[in-house]
């Protein structure tokens, strides 16, 4: 399912009928509840780790959201369907490039490579994304 279908399921509208600037809004918001989605199952993951830290609910956020391409990556590499070197030519992105986001020395790449990275996470990962497109087309059913 494209990235427009799904966006429309969101918000129970047929895509086909929207603009391409409606469709762009829609898609932004789609990924926003994805990157939300996808940091509260990272929060989950370090959870005892950032208990530890003993930050508040604003440091976890700043620390959650730096290394948030980072887990990204880690969960590609994770399922043994990609190594760095993988991702870099999925990506068409250099493997130092790579390498310093999953070492943390980059914690802001281009939106264009973190658009990439998910992608392939998605291909990776299909029923995670399927599980949490069921919760976000559940929460907005009643918007």
């Amino acid at each position: 399912m494209s990235t427009s279908e799904y966006a429309s399921l969101l918000v129970g509208v047929n895509y086909k009928i929207l603009s391409k600037e409606e469709i762009i809004f829609l898609e932004a918001e789609l990924y926003f509840c994805i990157y939300e989605k996808l940091k509260e199952i990272f929060e989950n993951k370090y959870k005892d780790y950032l208990s530890i830290l003993k930050f508040d609910t604003e440091m976890e956020n700043v620390m959650l959201e730096e290394r948030f391409v980072r887990c990204i990556i880690e969960d590609i590499v994770a399922t043994e369907e990609y190594t760095p070197l993988g991702i870099a030519c999925y990506t068409q992105t250099a493997e130092d490039v790579i390498l310093d986001i999953a070492t943390g020395k980059n914690t802001n790449p281009s939106s264009q490579l973190l658009r990439k990275i998910i992608g392939l996470h998605r291909s990776v990962r299909p029923d995670l994304y399927r599980e949490i497109m069921k919760k976000i087309i559940l929460e907005n059913q009643n918007i």
